[in-house]
């Protein structure tokens, strides 16, 4: 009983922030703060989260990577315009988790532990274009299925992601297309402007962004060329045995890399991967147990 009150009264609001620093920028590039968010799962009535994330924009990071499943109610997204607010003007990109299409519904919580979760019988759907209209008023850029690219401290970043993987909305086979079209379309900009901040400097940096780390999408994502990529929907565990770690991932990542930063490999490919263990909780599950929300300040530095 002192567990069930210690994750659900205590730990789940114990908002963290995680620093972490990643060599994946080329040799003489000027470092860059990432700010990662994901798993907000805001309801409105959570105002000590809005305080903490609002908070953030403290920190005055180069790039927002918002990984998705950014509500958790179907009316918050006043909370939500609210809460993302002070990050205007903050370059960013954002991916969809299911909690972007569909509402959080009631599950057996024993159930969790049995394998990556299923839909409800009768999802309640939300409005996604409304909650992608607050990220295009932000400035951030849609990767679903997409890739664009930001020039941020002299450094050239190529973008690529996904939809949902859990909810199987991922497109893996257009990623190498959306790739050569951006990669096009930037060469002739380039061509067009000499002062462009690419132009001559060969600093590129090739990130991958998705919402649930699936083996399949992280495969795809190295080998399609990412030096970095961003994840979340494994909440950490979110209960987790201390001196074991989670018991499950909800994906089929390996229980070792549910969270933090870590190296993932295919074939000779490999990549640093961010898993982030995520903010909120669904609103009928509302416990964290040894596993604190957490956004991450991730600080790239230069190859050594």
């Amino acid at each position: 009983m002192g567990a069930l009150a210690w994750g659900t009264l205590v730990e789940r609001n114990l908002f963290t922030l995680r620093r972490v620093d990643a060599p994946v920028l080329p040799r003489g590039a000027t470092p860059l703060t990432v700010l990662h968010l994901s798993d907000l799962h805001l309801a409105p009535w959570q105002h000590e989260k809005q305080r903490w994330v609002r908070a953030l924009a403290a920190l005055e990071p180069d790039l927002i990577v918002n990984t998705g499943d950014n509500l958790g109610h179907t009316d918050s997204y006043d909370a939500l315009t609210h809460t993302l607010a002070p990050f205007h003007g903050i370059p960013g990109v954002f991916v969809n988790g299911s909690n972007d299409y569909w509402a959080p519904g009631f599950r057996n919580p024993f159930r969790y532990f049995m394998g990556p979760s299923n839909s409800s019988p009768e999802p309640v759907k939300l409005d996604l274009e409304r909650e992608q209209a607050i990220f295009a008023a932000l400035g951030w850029k849609d990767l679903n299925n997409q890739a664009a690219t930001l020039d941020i401290n002299g450094t050239h970043i190529e973008f690529f992601g996904v939809d949902d993987p859990h909810r199987q909305y991922d497109k893996l086979a257009l990623i190498p297309r959306a790739l050569d079209e951006m990669r096009e379309e930037n060469d002739d900009d380039s061509n067009r402007n000499e002062n462009s901040p690419r132009q001559g400097t060969g600093q590129t940096l090739t990130i991958g962004v998705a919402h649930a780390p699936y083996q399949r999408v992280l495969n795809s994502f190295v080998n399609n060329g990412a030096e970095l990529m961003f994840a979340g929907h494994t909440h950490g565990g979110q209960v987790c045995v201390p001196g074991f770690g989670a018991l499950v991932t909800n994906c089929d990542i390996p229980r070792r890399q549910v969270k933090g930063l870590s190296t993932w490999r295919n074939g000779r490919r490999s990549a640093y991967l961010n898993v982030s263990a995520g903010l909120g909780t669904s609103i009928y599950a509302p416990v964290r147990f040894a596993c604190l929300p957490e956004a991450t300040l991730l600080t790239l530095t230069p190859v050594q």
